[in-house]
């Protein structure tokens, strides 16, 4: 049987083939339907859930390794500076059931705050490293990566990219293993990871790799394709497809599946066989350094970018200086859309109203609130990392207090953050004493990744109830003794509320509490927020066209440079009555459409 899937979706059909029985992830795009697809289609066979941070999720794959189970956990390439700790620990002691960590990396930063290349995790944690090109090897290089992970008694970095998780091509569906397990026996020796012990597992580690190396030259996921040209190409992941297309069978190919260790020896016979060899990989020269250490003579990164995402187009003109046939277009027609909030975005009230208060300065996080640092709003000052959003504003707020006492340093991140990694930082707060304002916003649900529970959401992976985590109980029992919680789209309790956070000298929590304007409600949510359904209208006769509804920054506002009205695009509307409150002439009017979501 054959079937059009993703990268993503082959991933976790090959897990299911592969007997995996335990899979686990933080959402992050682009490795967030690995899990979903899991959840939706194999959770018979597969145990699997949304973790609370990608630590989480890795060290749980782990326990479920070492009781004797093939596990999974799956992550975007940030994600891994999260895991790391426990990924070079485990490493070292290496598995019971085979283990893989996916790695979605990001070349070209589409969903990101950086491009970092993480095949080099692979070879500073000493772990074996498997890339797929294509949807097909996905799904068939994660059974191979399952049993190389227990042949060599180490866990396996799957590393995907971008373009090969989101692209879509045939896969031959394979025969599904019964999900082996392993009954588990006490191990301390190799478990243990204490003195004398630990001093033992690094020589294991330096064995394992030369013998992992041995294989990686003779195995098949490393193979020739011979054109009989005097001009070769080594390549891995997607890069091999996009030199496919440029050479075409002007080259033959080195194909590179299993990248880590590197087949040194098979790479040595090959370059003798070509006058020219060109090494093409996105970001970083990982095997081109390697290669030129070896003494390979090749060509790489002085032709090929080492920012930003290859496609054939740069490729071929990088190396042959040729540029692609395009039509011509009035570019000067083309306006970029800009990052804004949802129309009906919860967020929307309290930054409009938190963008206008003065000396104030907004450390935010990674989520739909980093949006507020461009118009209309420009409210966030600065954003780093998942959690970070707490943590940075609490040592700013120290340096505040001696330096700029004047300023109030406000905090921002999510719900679904605050689980991830911002309650290490709160904590933290309360206990040195800050005086910053913290502001947790929940939008009932993880939102920038597509609405995948959590710990606060009331159901699992599954779709299973679940035992919620209260926020604000949370905080409570943390020491925070001032904390409100407030309607976010009622902009007069919101402003009220932030004026209250700012004046005091002491630390404060705010929590927002709205659902997601495209959040589907559940009865829970019905049960608060309510499941009356509402359209905005703007009377012409009433509209002056002052525009400051627009500095709502809301999508579904539309102004009309000619009549120099605004009007509302119905399709948009959300209901969420912001730009009626904001508007000086009642121009704007809320009508009830009806109930539910």
């Amino acid at each position: 049987m054959k079937k059009l899937m993703t990268g993503n979706e082959a991933v976790a059909r090959g897990a299911y083939e592969a007997g995996v029985g335990f899979a686990s992830a933080y959402p992050g795009t682009p490795s967030t339907e690995i899990l979903e697809n899991i959840g939706q289609h194999y959770s018979d066979k597969i145990i699997c859930e949304w973790s609370a941070n990608e630590k989480v999720a890795l060290e749980a794959a782990i326990g479920a390794s070492v009781m004797g189970a093939r596990s999974l956990a799956a992550m975007k390439h940030v994600g891994v500076n999260v895991a790391a700790d426990p990924m070079f620990t485990f490493s070292y002691t290496g598995v019971t059931g085979g283990m893989l960590l996916v790695s979605a990396d990001d070349p070209g930063q589409h969903s990101s705050q950086n491009e970092q290349d993480n095949r080099y995790y692979a070879k500073s944690a000493k772990m074996l490293m498997l890339e797929p090109s294509d949807s097909q090897e996905a799904k068939d290089m994660v059974r191979t990566a399952v049993e190389i992970s227990e042949r060599f008694d180490s866990p396996v970095l799957f590393r995907m990219t971008t373009r090969v998780c989101h692209s879509k091509s045939v896969v031959k569906l394979g025969e599904v293993s019964e999900n082996p397990y392993i009954p588990y026996e006490k191990n301390y020796p190799k478990y243990g990871l204490l003195f004398p012990e630990a001093l033992e597992m690094h020589p294991r580690v330096e064995e394992r790799l030369r013998l992992a190396e041995e294989f990686s030259n003779h195995t098949e996921l490393n193979y020739i394709i011979d054109n009989h040209s005097r001009v070769g190409v080594v390549a891995a992941g997607v890069a091999f497809q996009y030199a496919r297309e440029v050479f075409g069978d002007s080259a033959s190919y080195l194909k590179i599946g299993f990248s880590y260790p590197l087949p040194m020896d098979k790479i040595w016979s090959f370059a003798q066989t070509v006058d020219t060899l060109y090494v093409i990989e996105e970001l970083e020269p990982f095997m081109e350094e390697q290669m030129r250490a070896a003494g390979i003579s090749c060509i790489g990164k002085e032709l090929i970018p080492r920012i930003g995402e290859l496609n054939p187009d740069i490729l071929r003109k990088s190396i042959f200086g040729t540029d692609p046939e395009t039509l011509d277009a009035d570019l000067s027609l083309v306006t970029q859309r800009p990052a804004t909030f949802c129309a009906g975005c919860p967020h929307r009230g309290f930054f409009y109203q938190l963008a206008k208060k003065k000396n104030v300065i907004i450390s935010s996080d990674i989520g739909c609130y980093g949006l507020s640092g461009v118009a209309p709003y420009h409210a966030k000052d600065f954003a780093f990392c998942m959690g970070s959003g707490f943590a940075s504003a609490h040592g700013a707020s120290r340096v505040a207090q001696r330096y700029a006492p004047d300023k109030k340093i406000v905090g921002v991140l999510g719900d679904s953050t605050f689980f991830h990694s911002g309650m290490t930082g709160l904590v933290n707060a309360v206990y040195n004493k800050s005086d910053a304002l913290y502001c947790i916003l929940d939008n009932r649900i993880t939102g920038m990744t597509g609405h995948q529970e959590n710990p606060g959401s009331g159901k699992t992976l599954s779709g299973e109830g679940a035992n919620i985590s209260d926020i604000y109980e949370i905080v409570k029992a943390m020491g925070v003794k001032n904390i409100r919680m407030v309607n976010p789209t009622d902009l007069k309790a919101m402003n009220d509320t932030l004026d209250w956070g700012i004046a005091l000298k002491e630390l404060a929590v705010i929590i927002t509490r709205w659902p997601c304007a495209l959040k589907k409600k559940t009865q829970l949510d019905v049960e608060e927020f309510g499941d009356k359904k509402y359209k905005m209208h703007v009377s012409p006769n009433a509209c002056i066209g002052c525009k400051a509804c627009m500095r709502a920054g809301c999508p579904a506002l539309i102004y009309d440079v000619s009549t120099k009205k605004v009007s509302i695009d119905a399709s948009q509307c959300d209901g969420c009555n912001i730009c009626a409150q904001i508007c000086p002439k009642q121009a704007i009017s809320r009508e009830e459409i009806g109930n539910g979501k």
